[in-house]
């Protein structure tokens, strides 16, 4: 975990092609002091960090970002008010890369859409 005690996984599943990962924000975490005082909201590159971990996880294999297409971030995450996120990643694996599609959600509202390819390292 490269932004140590920011998040729990809570439950996580996988098959051959998609990953659901229950996480819980620590809305304490030193990252909110600064993003925003007084006004906590989950950074937007916190959450593909997690979103990569998610997948290099699941798939034993180190990634590394080469490209992404499309990165929406539809509702700010506010870590005090809904520090449960749900994330829904499908991927597949062409020629040394991983095609990766993720919607997030708090509640039911969707907090981000991402589409990216990594670059397996190893």
């Amino acid at each position: 975990m490269l932004i140590e005690g920011l998040y729990t996984i809570r439950e996580l599943k996988s098959t051959d092609t998609d990953i659901s990962a229950k996480i819980k924000l620590n809305p304490n975490h030193e990252i909110f002091d600064g993003h925003f005082p007084g006004n906590p909201i989950m950074p937007g590159v916190c959450m593909m960090q997690i979103i990569k971990e998610m997948t290099e996880d699941v798939l034993s294999k180190e990634l590394f970002l080469q490209t992404s297409t499309n990165i929406k971030f539809m509702a700010k995450i506010n870590p005090e008010t809904h520090p449960n996120l749900l994330l829904n990643i499908s991927f597949s694996e062409e020629e040394g890369m991983i095609k990766l599609k993720n919607s997030t959600y708090f509640d039911d509202t969707l907090a981000l859409k991402l589409n990216a390819k990594y670059k397996i390292v190893s």
